[in-house]
């Protein structure tokens, strides 16, 4: 990047890359996902060749890459989750496919959502995993159990932010933690961005912005980027928290502990289920 210099090209998808995801460990392990209905997985430390798994296909001598195969249609999203054991992937398909990234194996899919499920993105803790859906819907997982913890409708909002009659429950574009974890941002064909509060079924803040597309935050927060079709990047304030203790605390101990073995501590029930986000 201080150079601007191309150090290679990584080809080997056969249509357009609809999104990219790097390992968040520094570790330059690279997930892209494309509408040729796969995933790849791309080792940038070896020089731009690819990593060398079982499942191979050779683009180019001395370039091997492993594919993961799983949608039947385009893949929009990919996101690696935190703590780097996990990738989830979504498609123009009802349900969101969960990965290992130790394997590179199918978990499982997650389904619930009604259509096109079209964005995803971890908690900072890796305990949680949010799903957006055309259905307007977002649904939150546990990744570990595959469980539904809750589901976010987006519908129509009346009030000073509301300048049209037409706006209408519609499409979810895309979603996203914020870096304590404790809001979501969210982006819809109904010309809004929302802010959900993680413990509430409504969204705490609006902002009105058209052909949104896809929004992420500030890694150190209080910032949200939202990128729309017609070329635009726009900048929002973002509602700035100081996390309690108890959740700091929960954050710590879900960043290596699976929802399985926190159930296995000798704490009480009450306590495991702050610490695995079933108190909502």
């Amino acid at each position: 990047l201080s150079a601007g210099h191309l150090l290679f090209s990584l080809l080997g998808h056969q249509d357009v890359v609809r999104d990219l995801s790097f390992a968040p460990n520094g570790s330059l392990i690279l997930v892209s996902a494309s509408r040729d209905k796969t995933l790849r997985v791309w080792d940038l430390s070896k020089d731009g060749c690819l990593l060398f798994l079982p499942l191979m296909t050779h683009v180019s001598p001395g370039h091997q890459v492993q594919v993961l195969s799983g949608h039947v249609q385009w893949v929009y999203c990919c996101s690696i989750s935190p703590d780097c054991s996990m990738l989830c992937s979504v498609a123009g398909e009802k349900s969101a496919l969960l990965w290992s990234m130790k394997s590179y194996t199918l978990i499982r899919k997650l389904e619930g959502h009604q259509s096109s499920v079209v964005s995803c993105d971890f908690s900072p803790d890796s305990a949680l995993l949010v799903t957006a859906s055309y259905d307007a819907c977002v649904i939150m997982w546990d990744p570990y159990t595959g469980e539904q913890l809750r589901t976010l409708r987006h519908v129509p909002l009346h009030s000073p932010v509301d300048y049209s009659s037409e706006v209408h429950t519609s499409s979810l574009r895309s979603v996203c933690f914020s870096p304590e974890g404790l809001y979501l941002a969210t982006v819809a064909d109904d010309r809004l961005l929302r802010i959900w509060a993680l413990e509430l079924r409504s969204p705490v803040a609006f902002a009105p912005m058209t052909n949104g597309l896809c929004c992420i935050y500030f890694p150190h927060g209080g910032f949200i980027a939202t990128g729309t079709r017609d070329g635009h990047v726009q900048f929002w304030t973002a509602p700035r928290v100081l996390s309690s203790l108890k959740h700091l605390c929960r954050k710590a101990l879900r960043t290596f502990l699976t929802t399985y073995q926190v159930r296995a501590l000798p704490i009480p029930k009450k306590l495991k289920e702050f610490l695995t986000y079933r108190t909502f």
